[in-house]
Order: C-alpha cells, then structure tokens, then sequence
C-alpha cells in the first residue's frame, strides 16, 4: 500500500517590517553665559524688517542679515566690526507679560539697536545655465554679503 503523504500548512510569515531611516534631529539653540546674562528676564522680544526680511528679536540674540547701507549706521563711513546699528522699522514689540504693541505698519518712534559682531560673506553659490544640444554652458559664481548683529535694546 502507498503511504499518503499530507503537507502541514506553516504559519504564515510577519510581513517583513519597513527600515526607517532616523530622523535628524534639532539640535538646540545654543546660547552662551553672556547672552543668557544680557537677556531680559521677562521675555521680552521684538519683530523688526530688514533687507526684505523680519526677524524675531530679543535682548542678547545675534542675527545674521543682508548686508546694510551706511546711512543706517551712526557714522556716514563705510561700516566697522563694532559700530552701533540701530533699527527703525519695527514692526511689534512684546514686553513678555501684559502689552504687545502691533504697528500698521510699523510702531512710530520705536527703535531696536545693536551692535555689528561680524562682517562676511555667505558660501559661494553655483549658478549653472545649461541648453542641451545648442552648446550653450553658462556658469556663474556668487557669495552673498552679510552682518551678523547682536541686540542690545529693544524700545
């Protein structure tokens, strides 16, 4: 006689668990002892424009920005590591318990000045223009100017 022979069905198998890469993660502002000292201890902050942009500011904070004329330093000279820099377009100021003042659009009489911690270039940015087939190549190099600022007093 033949021996029937039955197949055992095997569990069936997990589907196999997707890699996920590891998020990067955010590192922390770091502040030093120095800035921790100048901050106001009341939370005070202030959003100022400049160079197109606005920027969230507080006492002791330091600010990279675009590269500034001379007629917003304190001197008519050319701008020094140092120099007072002082900003007129202030667009709200918060003192960090009861009262924000919201301009329309800026707050008049209102001024956040600092001083320049460091003038620099930005890294060299590629600019490539490319038509294939038409032997058109055009490359370009550029490094954007900045100021690095650091807030003395906001009011």
């Amino acid at each position: 006689m033949a021996e029937i022979k039955t197949k055992e069905k095997a569990a069936p198998k997990a589907p196999a668990k997707a890699k996920i890469a590891p998020s990067k993660a955010v590192k922390p502002k770091v502040v030093s002892h120095a800035a921790k000292a100048l901050r106001d201890e009341n939370g005070s902050f202030a959003v100022i424009e400049t160079g197109g942009k606005q920027y969230r500011v507080a006492v002791g904070d330091t600010i990279k920005i675009e590269k500034m004329k001379e007629a917003a330093f304190a001197k008519a000279t050319a701008p020094k590591e140092g120099d007072k820099v002082v900003f007129d377009k202030v667009l709200l100021i918060d003192n960090g318990t009861d009262s924000t003042d919201i301009g329309t659009p800026y707050i008049t009489g209102a001024k956040v000045s600092g001083s320049l911690v460091e003038i620099g270039r930005n890294a060299k940015v590629i600019v490539i223009k490319y038509k294939q087939k038409s032997r058109y190549f055009k490359k370009n190099g550029h490094r954007q100017p900045f100021f690095k600022v650091q807030i003395e007093k906001i009011g």
